[in-house]
This record gives C-alpha cells, structure tokens and sequence, in this order.
C-alpha cells in the first residue's frame, strides 16, 4: 500500500513548485540540444539535493529509490538545455 498519493507538476524553467515539504519521487525530462543540466535544492538557496546531467534531444526518466529525495520545497536552480520536465513528488 502506498504512504499517500503521488501528485505531478510540469515546469518550462528556474524556480519554485510551490508545493510546500514534499519527497521527489521521480523526474522526467525532455532535453534540447547542449549539454542538458537538471539542479534541485531543497528550496530557494537551500543544499543541493539533486543534480543531473543528461544527453542532448532525448527524454529522460529517473526514479528515486526508497522514499524519494525530502526537500522543505521543490525548487528548480538549473534548468539548462532542457524543453519541460515533469516532477513526481508526494
């Protein structure tokens, strides 16, 4: 049984999602050309919590083990090279 429901939230650049503490469960991205990069920190100037280089013209998905990444709130410091990226969090 799953501790509680997994929410989403699509994202075109830098910033905050807004949603308060939460745990990242997965992210898909879309990439453009470049040299594609993906940071979270746990909140606005907060610690890095994650931090993802991908290939260039391609979808990406990344699964988070366990219980996922506990962040105060999701935010989004580079979001280089990329067209979307959807971030599953609960």
């Amino acid at each position: 049984m799953a501790n509680s429901d997994v929410s989403s939230k699509r994202i075109t650049g830098t910033g905050s999602l807004s949603v308060g503490p939460a745990r990242i469960r997965q992210v898909q991205v879309k990439t453009a050309s470049g040299t594609p990069r993906f940071t979270v920190t746990d909140g606005n100037g907060g610690s890095t919590v994650l931090d993802l280089d991908f290939n260039a013209s391609d979808s990406h998905s990344v699964n988070i083990p366990a219980d996922g990444i506990r962040v105060s709130d999701i935010y989004v410091s580079a979001f280089t090279n990329i067209t979307a990226a959807t971030v599953f969090y609960n």
